[in-house]
């Protein structure tokens, strides 16, 4: 078992490090195509827009084929549209390429998800889930650094570092996973509008998916250009900023080991509410900051938080309704990387336009006091909290 375990971890890895990438990367890629501050942030939208638009039918359409065949397909479009990244010779085919890449993403990572259930006994799921989970978090934490330090002795390494891993890795899924075929043919041919009407008529989702949105969208415009803003603010070169970004990676893998502990210790509701009160603060505060070292710090702090809150929201959101969860976490991942593409293009704008870094920091304060009202109003953190303790959602509770 624990070779699937391993596989996972890995295939989460390269994932999640693909995903950042682009971030301490951007002043390099800037000046590599000669682009705006502003264009060049559509660099990370291009990624995150195609995997947020092919989240939506990936998942569902999915349920109806062989899982194993999916998912090694979707790790060598990966491999293959991110390796292409590196001989990219002008924005618009790097734009190209991290779109494919972005697609390829949304194919692979919902099939890890999925996948873990059929083939870990019921005793070991929750405990692969986590080590699935702490393959992202470890990208940020050394992922992103390491590609970081080998753009230093090229900006497309790194892209090419990534690409041959990920071939290796479908290599490795193909002889290790078994054939996961769907048990009801009949699966494939359900409507995916049909698959997310519950969804779509029920308040309390539509208020927590909402709630959700704006927590991607405040940390994902504050995460886009705080590669520039290092650049700009410390004359960092771009190794030095992969060694800052270290820390939001331990940051986040620090919060994903703890979330747990800090639940049962403060409960669900307070937990949230504190953390993202604390991070609004932290985010209008952060940019007006003139010391490095200060601000390495509360960034470990910040992204800790997230840790913690990430996986809350998520469980909340899937216990709204236990027998569409696969549809649920498809949306979610959607709204993640939409609010992502989203932030990446508003972050530009402010950066260029309206005062630089501070202005993204005070946007994204904004989004998370927002986020709190929606998640506290719309009651999907009381879903969260009594799944937290034990209780089994109903399917009717989606709709009240």
């Amino acid at each position: 078992m624990y070779k699937y375990t391993s596989l996972f971890f890995l295939i989460m890895f390269m994932i999640g490090t693909d995903t950042f990438l682009i971030s301490p990367l951007l002043p390099t890629l800037q000046e590599k195509f000669d682009v705006s501050t502003g264009i060049a942030g559509w660099l990370i939208g291009a990624y995150t827009l195609g995997s947020a638009v092919f989240a939506l039918i990936a998942g569902p359409l999915s349920d109806g084929w062989n899982r194993r065949t999916v998912l090694i397909c979707g790790l060598l479009g990966f491999a293959v549209s991110t390796a292409l990244c590196g001989f990219a010779d002008s924005f618009w085919t790097m734009f190209l390429f991290r779109l494919l890449a972005g697609i390829s993403a949304a194919f692979t990572a919902p099939q890890v998800w999925a996948s873990i259930p059929a083939v870990m006994p019921p005793s070991r799921i929750a405990r692969t889930m986590g080590v699935a989970f702490g393959g992202l978090a470890a990208a940020q934490a050394l992922g992103v650094p390491i590609g970081s330090w080998l753009a230093e002795a090229g900006w497309s390494i790194p892209f090419w570092t990534i690409g041959v891993a990920s071939t290796a890795l479908a290599a490795a899924a193909f002889i290790l996973l078994p054939d996961m075929k769907p048990s009801a043919p009949s699966a494939g041919g359900t409507s995916i509008f049909r698959r997310y009407a519950p969804l779509m008529m029920s308040g309390r989702a539509r208020t927590g998916f909402l709630a959700y949105l704006l927590l991607h969208l405040g940390s994902g415009t504050a995460f886009a250009f705080v590669g520039r803003w290092m650049a700009d603010q410390f004359e960092l070169a771009v190794g030095q900023i992969g060694t800052v970004m270290m820390f939001l990676g331990f940051g986040t893998l620090i919060g994903s080991i703890i979330s747990s502990y800090t639940v049962r210790k403060l409960g669900l509701i307070p937990a949230v509410t504190a953390g993202m009160l604390l991070l609004a603060i932290l985010y209008a505060v952060v940019p007006r900051l003139t010391s490095l070292p200060l601000v390495a710090a509360l960034y470990l702090i910040m992204f800790a938080v997230l840790g913690i809150i990430f996986p809350i929201a998520m469980g909340a959101l899937t216990s709204l309704n236990a027998s569409i969860r696969g549809t649920i976490s498809s949306l979610a991942n959607s709204t993640m990387n939409g609010a992502n593409t989203l932030g990446a293009w508003i972050a530009g704008v402010l950066y260029v336009q309206y005062g630089g870094y501070s202005s993204i920091g005070l946007f994204s304060a904004v989004c998370l006091a927002l986020s709190l009202v929606a998640f506290r109003m719309g009651g999907v953190l009381k879903s969260g909290a009594a799944n937290a303790g034990g209780e089994t959602a109903s399917a009717g509770s989606l709709n009240r």
